[in-house]
């Protein structure tokens, strides 16, 4: 599923500040998530909304 999903969509670390292509995925509450520090990733397209 981590490849669908960083294929279908860019993902970016707001606390890493670096694009994510290998994200994990929590088995608890499926939130897609930074192999790095943990932090919910945020798709490219939410970035600009604000």
């Amino acid at each position: 599923m981590t490849e669908s999903v960083s294929e279908a969509m860019h993902l970016y670390c707001p606390q890493c500040r670096r694009a994510v292509d290998d994200p994990l995925v929590c088995g608890d509450c499926l939130a897609v998530i930074c192999r790095r520090c943990g932090t919910p990733l945020e798709s490219s397209d939410e970035l600009a909304v604000g």
